[in-house]
């Protein structure tokens, strides 16, 4: 008699199970959790006819972390380095929907100096974010030269976010009720320099890659999301900006100062993988717009509340919901709170499970090669959605 649970853990029942349903002259293969496409611990059972994708199953839970469980047994206050680990691309979109959600739950109003450096430090985070996925997309679909101008633009962006938070990946510089340092005249000077020498990037990056007909026929007309797929996936950020839908959390619901700023939300309408790509390239050169604004109207003041929440601090009973727009679409964090020193319940809302929930039935019919670049179009971090 087979041992079902030793099955669970090695995978074979899932493969045995995706096996019940496989018709005649097909191969069952396994993508990932190894392969370097998956960037991480994914796997996707795949059953192909030839090299043609006929059904495709993630498996999640090689990575599970317990992230909300752990917030029953810490503190609000304790909890906050969590947040820069859920999703090592964008963490400081996952500190301010924390900082957020606990904030409206205790009525604590932000000093204005603190929300432009929240939004400054986020703003610099998204670009480091999309960086990454550029580089490893191309990557993935066999360049490898981009990675290392990504790479040297990212390195300068670690350097100036390292100086104002501390660190360069998993940060932790949002406070409930503020920010833990401010900006300095070597940032400020840092930052100044950098805007006008990304945006003269861009164009290399679109002549050597965007423009590149041997990128263009791998990424267009390919895993083609209409609205409809979107909906009822609820899939958010660049995948859904680049099929059409005008939804961005900044101008849709607005949280901070994000209103005081004249930018724009890049949509387009093609939904391939190839408007996913232009949606993001398009989004670096708006947070450049955005940082150049905020430093130039940054005000005076402090940079966190008086008698700020400390490591005791108990939350009032009730719950709170703060949503914003991460790298990868919608983030949400919402606290429940029955008064206790820990939290009751706080549930994370990951953009990238939505997001990797559309590709089954985006990649069926599809060549293989073609399903790596559509599952890299969608710009997945595992460990946020495997939490």
């Amino acid at each position: 008699m087979r041992n079902e649970k030793l099955d669970l853990v090695t995978g074979d029942f899932y493969t045995q199970n995706f096996q019940k349903g496989a018709r005649e002259n097909t191969l069952i293969l396994n993508l990932g959790p190894q392969h370097p496409s998956t960037h991480g611990v994914l796997r996707v059972l795949l059953e192909l006819d030839g090299e043609y994708v006929l059904r495709a199953e993630p498996v999640l839970g090689y990575l599970h972390r317990m992230h909300e469980k752990m917030a029953e047994v810490k503190t609000l206050v304790q909890y906050m380095p969590n947040m820069g680990r859920v999703d090592y691309g964008h963490p400081l979109a996952w500190n301010w929907a924390f900082a957020g959600a606990a904030e409206r739950l205790g009525g604590i109003e932000v000093p204005e100096r603190a929300e432009f450096i929240r939004v400054i430090s986020t703003e610099l985070n998204r670009i480091t974010s999309h960086l990454l996925w550029w580089g490893a997309y191309i990557l993935d679909l066999g360049a490898f030269s981009p990675i290392m101008y990504a790479f040297d633009d990212r390195e300068r962006l670690l350097d100036m976010l390292q100086i104002l938070t501390g660190s360069r990946l998993t940060y932790s510089s949002f406070r409930i009720g503020g920010v833990c340092a401010d900006i300095n005249d070597k940032f400020i000077e840092l930052c100044k320099d950098f805007i006008p020498y990304m945006r003269g990037r861009l164009p290399m990056y679109k002549a050597l890659v965007t423009d590149n007909i041997i990128l263009r026929k791998r990424v267009e007309e390919i895993g083609v999301f209409d609205q409809d797929m979107i909906r009822r996936y609820g899939a958010t950020g660049p995948v859904a900006r680049g099929s059409g839908i005008d939804y961005d959390v900044r101008r849709a619901e607005p949280y901070s100062v994000y209103d005081r700023f004249d930018w724009q939300v890049p949509v387009y309408q093609k939904g391939d993988a190839m408007a996913r790509y232009l949606v993001r390239l398009d989004e670096i050169e708006q947070s450049l717009r955005i940082v150049e604004q905020a430093l130039a109207q940054l005000p005076e003041g402090k940079i966190i509340v008086d008698k700020a929440p400390k490591y005791s601090w108990k939350a009032p009973k009730g719950e709170a919901c703060f949503p914003v727009e991460g790298g990868r679409g919608l983030i949400a964090v919402h606290v429940i709170s029955d008064g206790g020193k820990t939290p009751y319940k706080i549930k994370l809302r990951a953009p990238g499970f939505s997001n990797l929930s559309l590709f089954a039935e985006a990649s069926r019919g599809t060549l293989l090669a073609d399903s790596v670049a559509i599952l890299g179009s969608l710009d997945l971090i595992i460990p946020e959605i495997d939490r």
